[in-house]
């Protein structure tokens, strides 16, 4: 029996918001300026069709930001069930969202995804 901090199992949105939270904990080594980030998930992206916010043709986003305001901080969003829909298994789940969290960070941060994490794009 496990003792009572240890939970027995963890929803599937804790675990994808670990997966969002490990991403962040590997960028913020080389970008210590994340900490001024906030980094949220969300179950799906909202729609509207009479907005800018419209899709076309294009897919549905996987990620987003928000720039900061003068009393919040720039936000980087992780959209969960587009994530999960286009995965199969933890790895490939991990691999996309440290995938969408470095263009997202690039995006805040003005940079290319290759400047925030050497790596991307190796998978």
């Amino acid at each position: 029996m496990a003792p009572p901090q240890v939970p027995l199992s963890a929803s599937r949105s804790e675990v994808f918001a670990d997966l969002v939270q490990d991403s962040v904990e590997r960028l913020e080594r080389r970008w210590p300026q994340l900490s001024d980030i906030e980094f949220v998930v969300l179950e799906v992206p909202r729609f509207d069709p009479a907005g800018d916010e419209g899709w076309g043709d294009e897919a549905v986003p996987l990620g987003g930001t928000t720039p900061a305001h003068a009393d919040r901080p720039a936000r980087v969003i992780v959209y969960r069930r587009p994530v999960e829909i286009r995965t199969k298994g933890r790895d490939e789940r991990a691999a996309l969202v440290h995938e969408v969290v470095v263009e997202q960070v690039a995006e805040v941060l003005g940079l290319t995804p290759e400047t925030v994490d050497p790596r991307y794009g190796e998978d």
